[in-house]
């Protein structure tokens, strides 16, 4: 196995024929599948997004699972959340989906599902990568090897079950007639954000549908890549842009102007879509979102008396404090909606449905939602670690420097150091895969922003 593959607890990514290759990819499938085989012979689902090599690393999958005996439900091209929900519907003995999410398209990984649909945790996810580096795994001999079986429908119940969850409002969104101008990168999203919205009565004009993986532009769907979609609305006269990222649990929009307004309102208008509606069912049902989401969301709780819980950064921590505190719904500042009615993990079609849903209620534009509610800028930036804040434990005197400079602020050490004001908040962080430390701030302005990153970064040089 390559020395510099980036391993974590939910899988393993790197480029792809030099850290990535199907060798590597075999071992660690066979891993997961010796970890998911127990006593009774549950199948693995496998699926796949639109990148060029997901095909060869698919069959490489699949052969490392049958080689310890997993029996294969073979989903193909499909989003994220597509495999997730499979894993439930099959009662399976746990997922792999192929894909690298937003990285570049030189990038594949493998990201690993438990049984239940979520992502493994450090536990399962830990001893997974000590059956990948052992010298040996149980293969399987002549008369045990696992066999392989497709399931094509897996996107059709995925559309499915979005369009009945109770949060959508199907006659609202049909009667507005949405003109809605899509932007899928060429990647997954192809395969059923059109079909989605066509289904929901909405006027689709897109681009970049192709599902090859040619990526045309970055893939991630942060404002600066979303030019051309920002053209297409104007162009279309669009009443909302809509970008998803290569394998579709994430959700960027575009305002009716052609303005990207930023990834945290997704979370922030699906909040306003489940709780300004409820049927009472909601009532006294917190929020999750991450520690690095913007306070667009805590708007968007606050306003229907929904108490906000954060949990540390990474979609897996997120869903099980979902899970835990039965959360209404929950996700991350990225454009990830986690709506647990249908299942915890992020979900653009879900997202998309319940953004629809919020502007058809609200007979309002986007534009126009996002100017009803406070505004924030969240500014970003990292710094190399010195040597000796390297080791275990060593960043606790930057922090210690950071509570002390900031003694009047609210302080939450899950992840890091997040400090929090009424309108302000500075969270600063290791790196999981770089030796950098991590500072994210959000204020009423780009200025105060920058001087909350600024200070923090003055102390951690001075520590």
């Amino acid at each position: 196995m390559s020395d510099t593959l980036m391993v974590s607890v939910s899988g393993v990514r790197g480029l792809v024929g030099t850290d990535l290759t199907p060798e590597v990819v075999a071992r660690w499938a066979a891993a997961f599948g010796t970890w998911a085989h127990t006593g009774k012979r549950k199948p693995v689902v496998i699926g796949r997004d639109a990148r060029t090599s997901g095909p060869m690393f698919s069959q490489a999958a699949i052969a490392g699972l049958n080689s310890v005996g997993c029996d294969v439900i073979d989903v193909g091209l499909v989003a994220t959340p597509t495999v997730q929900l499979a894993v439930e519907h099959h009662r399976a003995a746990g997922g792999i989906i192929l894909t690298a999410s937003h990285n570049p398209i030189e990038w594949n990984a493998l990201k690993f599902v438990g049984p239940d649909g979520i992502f493994l945790d450090t536990i399962a996810g830990t001893r997974v990568r000590e059956l990948a580096a052992g010298a040996s795994l149980p293969r399987a001999n002549y008369n045990a090897i696992g066999a392989v079986e497709a399931d094509s429908n897996a996107i059709s119940r995925h559309l499915a079950a979005v369009l009945a969850l109770r949060g959508v409002d199907i006659r609202a969104i049909r009667r507005r007639k949405f003109r809605i101008a899509l932007d899928t990168v060429r990647g997954a999203g192809g395969a059923l954000m059109p079909e989605l919205f066509e289904r929901l009565g909405c006027r689709v004009a897109a681009i970049n549908l192709e599902t090859d993986g040619l990526f045309p532009r970055p893939p991630e769907p942060v404002p600066e890549n979303l030019k051309a979609l920002g053209a297409l609305v104007r162009r279309k006269k669009a009443d909302i842009g809509i970008a998803v990222d290569p394998d579709v649990d994430r959700l960027a929009i575009v305002d009716e102007k052609g303005r990207p307004i930023g990834e945290d309102y997704t979370l922030a208008f699906a909040i306003r879509a489940v709780l300004g509606w409820s049927d009472g069912r909601t009532a006294g049902r917190p929020v999750v979102c991450n520690l690095s989401t913007s306070l667009v969301v805590e708007d968007a709780a606050k306003e229907f008396g929904a108490k906000v819980v954060r949990a540390p950064v990474g979609e897996a921590h997120v869903a099980r404090k979902i899970i835990e505190l039965k959360a209404v719904i929950g996700g991350e500042g990225n454009g990830g909606v986690m709506y647990p009615a249908l299942h915890v993990g992020r979900d653009a079609p879900v997202a998309g449905a319940l953004v629809l849903t919020l502007l058809a209620r609200a007979r309002a534009s986007v534009s126009e939602l996002v100017a009803r509610a406070p505004q924030y800028t969240i500014v970003k930036a990292k710094q190399e670690l010195g040597a000796g804040n390297r080791a275990p434990g060593k960043l606790d005197t930057v922090y210690a420097a950071l509570r002390r400079r900031f003694a009047e602020a609210v302080a939450d050490t899950q992840d890091g150091l997040r400090l929090s004001w009424p309108d302000r908040w500075l969270h600063v962080r290791p790196s999981g895969t770089e030796p950098m430390i991590r500072f994210i701030a959000e204020a009423p302005s780009s200025g105060d922003a920058q001087q909350l990153i600024e200070e923090g970064r003055r102390l951690c040089a001075a520590s």
